[in-house]
């Protein structure tokens, strides 16, 4: 009942339309500032590197410190490129609602990396966020370019949409 409501209510969609805006915005922020302040991953790679999260066993995710290890510190300079154009291009989805899913789907995955990362900071709020505009879809981006992005791709990759329902 609530994954319906939060799927096909006009009401939903306007309050997703807020809440996209809101976290469109701070995504898009943080991009900007990245791509127009000048942005080195490497000191924070470093920083989680040196001080994993740690638990009463010891490091809790050594794998992700051995990926930073073998894989983000070599490659800094892909990092460098791609967190702030992801952010960047998140936030333009989200506030023009246009594939707000998958925006918000990359948008949970960047955060889930910097808590793993050691950074709490508002994380948890913004996959939350993030997780209950996946969970409304179509929906969330309804008042947005998806009323037009979506059909599009569905039309040409086999779905048509028909209003908040997609036909098969």
């Amino acid at each position: 009942m609530l994954v319906n409501f939060l799927r096909n209510n006009k009401i939903a969609a306007a309050l997703f339309t807020v809440l996209r805006i809101y976290l469109g915005y701070a995504w898009l922020n943080a991009g900007i500032h990245k791509l127009t302040g000048g942005f080195d991953a490497s000191g924070f790679l470093k920083g989680a590197i040196a001080n994993p999260v740690n638990g009463p066993d010891g490091i809790v995710y050594g794998g992700w410190v051995s990926f930073l290890e073998s894989f983000a510190i070599p490659n800094a300079d892909i990092f460098n490129v791609l967190i702030p154009w992801g952010e960047t291009l998140v936030g333009l989805g989200l506030i023009l609602g246009c594939l707000t899913s998958v925006a918000a789907f990359f948008a949970v995955v960047m955060n889930f990396s910097f808590m793993l990362s050691g950074t709490v900071s508002h994380n948890p709020t913004d996959i939350m966020m993030g997780f209950l505009i996946m969970v409304a879809g179509y929906n969330a981006g309804v008042f947005g370019l998806d009323r037009y992005v979506v059909p599009f791709f569905k039309k040409r990759f086999g779905k048509e949409v028909k209003g908040n329902k997609i036909a098969a």
